[in-house]
């Protein structure tokens, strides 16, 4: 709808616009872009607001953006469709999309949280219709659709609606007054909550109006397609100024008056167009000139005065007030600048593909000036002339024209050899040349012999030449009083370093590289630091030793990693002092070891040469003002589940497992060319403060409980935030070390101790016990081996009384049987006598003596004593057993044999085995079985 007539300007806008910046060399406020990938959302921007702590807030396709000069943050719009606008007030950001709309607040942790006033107000709203505009009027926000207007009343919480058969393409806030446009119809003026028309005339019925502004007793309408008309009482007449020929060239989408009355307007297919307040065109910024996109769909202006740009492509700002000027050579006509110089009010350029000039003060494009191609190395005036040290030689240049008075091969620079010489000294590729005075001009005279070291950097000091080489170091050269040949030479490698570099400094010879700034000592011979200038850098903050000495104003300009250093004068003590200008590396995309810096005016405004043009600096007014640091949020990495932790208000205590935090803060400065450094500490833990960093967020991990406090402070440039952000809290013992645990322990300690106790008493006792029971076990084990000793001995004794019995009782059995022998063997002799009757007594005695039972009952006494049981035993084994077969058993235990046994008995030995054979069956023996063997093993 809005953009209906898009593609039939298109073309002829892009035709005049390119004729119309090819004429102008424009220096453009510097421009910051952030595009989709830089704050993850769609490419289009609707509308933009800012709060009162300075946060950005931006209606994006995909929801709400917010923007703290940090990071960006994305809030869904809440039902998924296309957020148009955004308005806050006070504390809350009001916002209109796809048939919603309503406002956000932050709860207590930071996070932005909905609510729905579409869905309060008991109005049933239009099939299909979405919210374009929001304004605020005291108690009152007023959301615009393309159907109808809804009034809000904070106070009151209700809506009046005005509605429209006609499209309404947008409200406008005039002073304290609402306007609103009906397409076909004209503008209407909302008064008591009813609408009323106010112009009916026909530019503003069929030209879309994109603003109203108020202009002393006039009001001033922007149309898309026709540029500006004044509109006083009901006459409505078109501009007259200039300009507006071109802005009816031109179809806009937005604008807006800034506080200083000048005008910021946004094109659909051109993209900005800057106006001062008498609506002359200053200047336009472009895709040509440094924006993402030509479609601009909003803009706004800060509270710091920036301009914001919502684009169909992106997001940018720009720092229009800044004392900063950017020139870029989009079309890379110009290269590099390695060198510039004012002269006879012309601005001259040395780069990579020659020398560049234009009148100072016009805007008008950079003129080449023949006969310069190629690398230009340097531009000095000395004398009123102005010299250029060009890779082909030796210039001298006059308005447009040059003129080449040395046709040597790499001309780096040329200085003046002594304040009243008419002779010059200049450093070449391959060594050291004089160029002397002429009449008209000035011409080569000599090479200095005996030198053929690239001469870069190069002073006299006295009657001594130095020349610096960055690899070699610093030669020292005794020249004769002619300059014609070198008499000596003293190299010092001592100080050698990349980048480094020479100058002559109030009669003071420094040398710069890595270590520090170093001060050559005539008395000395040598170069010894400076502990006053090295103060300008560090080792880690070291990017180059090129120093820059302006004689005029006795500036000594450094370069730095972060800022552009430089030493002059201050106060009435005409003290040095070093100052600094917060201006980065990456900002100043100079050209490493060819940094360039030149005043332009007497107005502290300088030109500093980058890789794709210059920009320049106000140096007086690129003051840093008074700033704040907020933390943002702070967020809980642990179990890999992310979560918000931080209340603003209330100290908070962390769980135990939430010990991994990561702290984000912010300045909400908005500025392109002044970055913002950030340090921190963690009080508690880490007590000192952290190296200054761009990172606008801090990661503690595996954090010991405890109590801390989290401090973070920030710079920009010199200059520390007045405040420094905390935030105390407190990460709770593990549950495992809480108070209730250790009591817990305690208790358990204390129940343990007692229980070892017990158990170590009870111990203790049992092995008393056992140690008393051993003892007495011991002592028991000693008397029963006493008394097993004293059975011993018994033993023995009733062994050897056995033994004595047994061979008692043998020698008694073989008495017996010896004595029976005799008497049998006496009967045999006594039967051989014929005289029988005289010898019958004596056969009788013997028979009578031989049967007498006392023998056995001597024996069995005998025999008990020294065998004690043995026929108590068989006879209880064997109770068959008769007195002879017991009889039979003792002589077998003796061991006799059978024809022993029968004269014990007095029987024939075949009576004996007869009897042995009774025994065997009445003792139940087998036939393998041994008797003896039985009877003695019993």
């Amino acid at each position: 709808m809005r953009f209906t007539y898009w593609l039939s300007h298109i073309i002829v806008f892009s035709l005049f616009f390119a004729h119309h910046e090819f004429l102008k060399a424009q220096e453009m406020p510097p421009v910051q872009n952030f595009y989709p990938k830089d704050y993850h959302a769609e490419n289009q921007n609707w509308a933009i607001s800012q709060s009162s702590n300075k946060l950005i807030y931006v209606a994006n396709s995909k929801g709400l953006l917010e923007y703290n000069g940090a990071d960006w943050g994305l809030y869904p719009s809440p039902n998924e469709s296309i957020l148009r606008s955004v308005k806050v007030v006070d504390n809350r950001i009001y916002t209109g999309c796809f048939m919603e709309f309503g406002y956000w607040e932050k709860n207590k942790k930071g996070t932005l949280c909905y609510t729905s006033l579409s869905q309060q107000i008991g109005i049933e709203l239009i099939e299909d219709e979405e919210f374009w505009n929001i304004i605020h009027v005291e108690d009152w926000i007023v959301f615009q659709s393309l159907k109808r207007i809804y009034v809000y009343n904070i106070k009151e919480g209700l809506v009046s609606t005005i509605d429209s058969d006609s499209t309404i393409t947008k409200i406008f806030k005039v002073g304290g007054d609402i306007y609103f446009q009906r397409i076909n119809k004209g503008i209407f003026k909302i008064e008591y909550g009813m609408d009323s028309l106010v112009l009916d005339a026909d530019v503003v019925k069929n030209d879309e109006v994109i603003n109203i502004f108020e202009n002393g007793k006039e009001k001033l309408i922007l149309t898309q397609d026709n540029g500006f008309y004044s509109w006083k009482d009901t006459l409505l007449t078109a501009s007259e100024m200039a300009s507006n020929d071109f802005l009816k060239s031109v179809s806009f989408y937005d604008g807006i008056q800034l506080t200083d009355n000048s005008f910021v307007l946004g094109t659909i297919s051109n993209g900005l167009i800057y106006l001062n307040e008498n609506r002359e065109v200053l200047y336009t910024i472009n895709q040509n000139k440094g924006l993402p996109n030509n479609t601009v769909l909003s803009v706004f202006e800060d509270a710091e005065k920036n301009i914001w740009l919502g684009l169909d492509n992106g997001i940018s700002y720009i720092n229009i007030n800044a004392p900063i000027r950017v020139y870029n050579d989009n079309k890379g006509i110009l290269g590099s600048v390695y060198t510039s110089a004012v002269y006879k009010n012309n601005l001259y350029l040395g780069t990579n593909q020659g020398l560049f000039y234009k009148e100072l003060v016009n805007s008008e494009e950079f003129i080449f000036i023949k006969g310069t191609q190629g690398q230009v190395w340097s531009l000095s005036e000395i004398d009123g002339t102005l010299f250029c040290g060009h890779n082909s030689g030796t210039f001298i240049v006059d308005g447009n024209t040059v003129d080449k008075i040395a046709n040597i091969q790499g001309t780096w620079g040329i200085s003046k050899l002594d304040e009243d010489s008419n002779t010059l000294l200049q450093g070449n590729y391959d060594g050291l040349y004089v160029l002397e005075k002429t009449d008209t001009s000035f011409k080569l005279k000599n090479k200095i012999e005996g030198f053929d070291n690239s001469s870069r950097y190069f002073e006299k000091l006295g009657s001594k030449i130095f020349v610096n080489h960055e690899y070699n170091g610093v030669f020292e050269l005794d020249v004769d009083s002619s300059f014609t040949k070198v008499k000596n030479v003293i190299i010092d490698n001592s100080i050698k370093g990349s980048n480094s570099g020479i100058v002559k400094y109030n009669e003071q010879l420094l040398y710069s590289y890595k270590k520090g700034i170093f001060e050559y000592s005539t008395q000395k011979k040598e170069f010894v630091k400076d502990s006053f200038l090295s103060q300008a850098y560090t080792e880690d903050e070291y990017e180059s030793g090129k120093l820059i000495f302006n004689k005029k104003d006795n500036i000594l300009w450094i370069f730095t990693n972060s800022n552009i250093s430089y030493v002059s004068p201050a106060g009435l003590s005409n003290t040095p002092k070093i100052k600094s200008i917060p201006l980065t590396k990456e900002i100043r995309k100079g050209i490493l070891g060819y940094e360039n810096i030149t005043k332009l005016n007497d107005n502290d405004k300088y030109l500093i040469g980058t890789t794709s043009g210059y920009f320049t600096v106000d140096v007086g007014k690129l003051i840093v003002k008074d700033f704040e640091i907020h933390i943002a949020k702070i967020k809980n990495s642990s179990n890999k589940n992310e979560k918000l932790l931080h209340d603003k208000i209330l100290e908070e205590n962390f769980d135990s497992n939430d010990n991994n935090l990561e702290f984000s803060y912010y300045v909400p400065e908005y500025n392109k060319y002044l970055v913002t450094y950030y340090q921190s500490k963690l009080e508690g833990i880490y007590d000192d403060w952290s190296t200054w960093s761009k990172s606008p967020n801090v990661v503690f991990k595996n954090l010991p409980f405890g109590e801390y406090t989290f401090k973070v402070r920030s710079k920009i440039g010199d200059t520390i935030s007045k405040n420094t952000a905390s935030y105390s809290f407190t990460i709770e013992k593990p549950w495992y070390i809480s108070n209730i645990m250790i009591a817990i322990y305690i208790l358990c300690v204390l129940l343990f101790s007692f229980l070892m106790h017990t158990i170590y008493k009870r111990h203790y006792r049992k092995q008393r016990e056992k140690l008393v029971y051993r003892n007495k076990k011991e002592m028991e084990l000693a008397k029963l081996q006493n008394e097993k000793e004293i059975i011993r001995i018994k033993n023995e004794k009733l062994e050897l009384e056995f033994k004595g019995k047994s061979k008692e009782l043998a020698v008694s059995t073989m008495s017996i049987i010896k004595k029976n022998e005799l008497l049998i063997k006496i009967k045999e002799e006594l039967n051989t006598v014929e005289d029988t009757n005289s010898i019958e007594p004596v056969i009788h005695i013997i028979d009578q003596n031989l049967k007498q039972n006392n023998n056995w009952e001597l024996f069995q006494e005998a025999f008990n004593n020294a065998d004690s049981g043995f026929l108590k035993k068989i006879k209880t084994l064997h109770s068959t057993l008769s007195p002879n077969d017991l009889k039979l058993c003792a002589y077998l235990r003796l061991n006799l044999s059978s024809k022993e046994v029968a004269q014990l008995l007095n029987i024939s030995p075949r009576s004996v085995e007869i009897k042995r054979y009774r025994l065997r069956k009445k003792l139940n023996l087998k036939h393998e079985d041994n008797l003896v063997n039985y009877i003695l093993e019993l």
